[in-house]
């Protein structure tokens, strides 16, 4: 009785595919519009398809980038979030080139007093006027050049305490400077001046930082 119920569905079913395939062939009917009939078989569960899922894929993520490196010694520049912290993170060398010494010691008696920021402004005017071809192309030369810095006498600089905080601190804004591993907020300056003077320039104005004026 069963076999004979499976074989009269078959028929049924395939009877009606036919009938629904000539009827559509000339009304324009889309074949996804048929719907066919599901005979069960007796005792057996009707078999449903899950609608196709799509797969969703989050736009990749930027890779991190590489830590800057100095040129010389292929060595990374440290990481900071703030110029205070990439202070505190910069190790002290053992010895300080002469070049290191002019830019450290100009950062000093320019701009000891002043913030960090005010600091790494000043020294990096000295590594732009280096790098520039308008200027002596060392550090040394810039600084000793006659009449830019008035803290310079018969071609030296005063005594420092190399032990002192603010020396210390000094050395490690003039790293930063000379690495480029934190810009100020003046870069590309090349002239400043006390903030209590008032020389007639005809230089473009950038901006004031602490106690100077910044040009380029």
């Amino acid at each position: 009785m069963s076999r004979q119920f499976r074989v009269a569905s078959a028929v049924c079913i395939a009877a009606s595919l036919a009938t629904i395939l000539f009827s559509t062939g000339g009304s324009g009917a889309k074949a996804q519009d048929i719907q066919i009939p599901v005979v069960e078989a007796p005792g057996s569960s009707a078999i449903t398809v899950e609608p196709r899922q799509s797969v969703f894929r989050p736009a990749e993520q930027p890779l991190p980038q590489p830590e800057r490196a100095d040129p010389d010694t292929g060595e990374a520049y440290p990481t900071a979030a703030s110029l205070a912290n990439l202070v505190e993170r910069t190790p002290l060398p053992a010895s300080l080139s002469r070049e290191m010494e002019c830019l450290a010691g100009a950062i000093y008696f320019e701009a000891r007093s002043e913030t960090l920021v005010g600091q790494l402004a000043v020294g990096r005017v000295i590594v732009t006027r280096a790098s520039s071809g308008r200027f002596p192309s060392s550090y040394c030369g810039v600084v000793y050049q006659p009449s830019q810095f008035s803290f310079v006498r018969a071609n030296g600089m005063p005594a420092v305490n190399h032990d002192s905080h603010l020396w210390q601190q000094a050395v490690k804004i003039a790293l930063i400077a000379d690495s480029g591993a934190w810009k100020s907020p003046v870069e590309g300056a090349m002239f400043f001046h006390a903030a209590h003077v008032a020389p007639s320039w005809g230089k473009i104005r950038m901006a004031r930082v602490d106690n100077h004026v910044f040009y380029r």
